[in-house]
């Protein structure tokens, strides 16, 4: 039986769409049950209703100084459309413990860089001026910790000596669409063992996918 996935969004949700696209074929393990976003303006709003998949939105604003009323209402939206693993995709908000804990690994993200480099924001320019020769992009399992869990698939290229910030950007994200479905995937079929800091999966020793 597939999995109901949910997906939380902020912004246009090209990893959204890249697991929505991926969930039609007949054979992949996961059905996409609810899309939710933290902003009522988020363009994957209105993908999400195009392609027939609940949308919801839960507003950060009101809970300015309720983190936990904020989570305990998406909770409880994630929970009335049967959501059995929530999916990180944009979604610029930082998560609590608790919610964290109520998908022990349940809930996974994908991050810009090869991690556990660069954790944070502006990943390319800053792979750019450290002189790596390989960049990518990372998805894991989420711990409380920003950017901290157990790793299910990685994805690199080659960083160009005439990169820009915005050239590096577009060649990871190409990436992402490609490993973050895959990833899903196998959580999904029940792929995946974690002991302790270490995800074990079919693919989980092997090099990264070099794009």
């Amino acid at each position: 039986m597939k999995k109901r996935v949910g997906i939380l969004i902020s912004g246009r949700g090209s990893n959204m769409r890249a697991l929505v696209e991926a969930a039609k074929a007949p054979d992949y393990p996961a059905e996409i049950a609810l899309i939710l976003s933290n902003r009522p303006d988020a363009a994957g709003l209105d993908y999400a209703r195009t392609e027939g998949i609940p949308a919801a939105v839960v507003d950060h604003k009101p809970f300015r100084k309720d983190r936990e009323g904020f989570e305990r209402t998406m909770q409880a939206a994630l929970e009335s459309h049967g959501v059995e693993i929530v999916a990180l995709a944009g979604f610029m908000r930082l998560v609590t413990p608790w919610f964290v804990e109520q998908w022990h690994d349940r809930l996974i993200n994908i991050h810009p860089a090869l991690l556990p480099s660069f954790k944070g924001l502006d990943t390319h320019q800053r792979a750019i001026d450290a002189g790596v020769k390989l960049h990518g992009a990372t998805v894991h399992l989420v711990r409380a910790e920003m950017d901290e869990g157990p790793i299910l698939m990685q994805g690199a290229v080659p960083v160009l000596p005439d990169d820009s910030e915005e050239t590096l950007a577009a060649r990871v994200l190409a990436v992402e669409h490609r490993i973050y479905p895959q990833a899903l995937a196998l959580l999904c079929s029940d792929a995946v063992t974690v002991e302790g800091l270490r995800a074990k999966t079919p693919v989980a020793d092997q090099p990264p996918l070099i794009a």
